[in-house]
């Protein structure tokens, strides 16, 4: 990190129930978090273990757990806003026809894996999102994060090169 940058604290977040090959890229991900650690290019990090998906309405989302979880997508999104990048196709909301009433209900699906970058307790990025065409990935932030590097997404805004 540049002297004038606070090191980051990293909130990983990881889908409970892994579809096929993201056990290993969520052990790749912790690995290089550990990595990051050691070496005090980040403060910390947490995991926080969440589900496929969270019904808004349910009485599971007025849980203290399911509050956390809406609270801190509400927050990504509006990170999101302000920062111009798209998060609509990691963090989608669907509606699920209920197998013991004939109602649907609304639910958003969760990623199977998302990095919150927090720098002096203010959120300064999440990854993945997506600007314009390009999807900035969790491992490209830790990349970056490794070679005391802005984010893309900051890079970009000060017109400087990413080559």
């Amino acid at each position: 990190m540049t002297e004038d940058t606070p090191t980051p604290r990293i909130e990983l977040y990881v889908r409970s129930l892994l579809p096929d090959g993201a056990h290993e890229r969520q052990e790749a991900v912790i690995d290089q978090l550990d990595r990051l650690e050691r070496e005090d290019e980040i403060a910390g990090y947490n995991v926080v273990v969440w589900g496929k998906q969270v019904a808004t309405e349910s009485a599971a989302a007025n849980t203290e757990e399911g509050k956390y979880i809406l609270n801190r997508v509400a927050e990504f999104k509006q990170w999101a806003l302000s920062n111009n990048v798209s998060l609509e196709s990691f963090y989608q909301n669907s509606e699920v026809d209920s197998e013991v009433t004939d109602d649907a209900y609304d639910t958003m699906v969760l990623p199977v894996m998302g990095l919150a970058e927090y720098h002096e307790g203010e959120l300064a990025h999440v990854a993945p999102c997506t600007k314009g065409d390009v999807v900035h990935t969790i491992m490209d932030r830790l990349e970056r994060l490794e070679e005391g590097e802005p984010s893309a997404l900051e890079q970009t805004a000060t017109d400087v090169s990413i080559v």
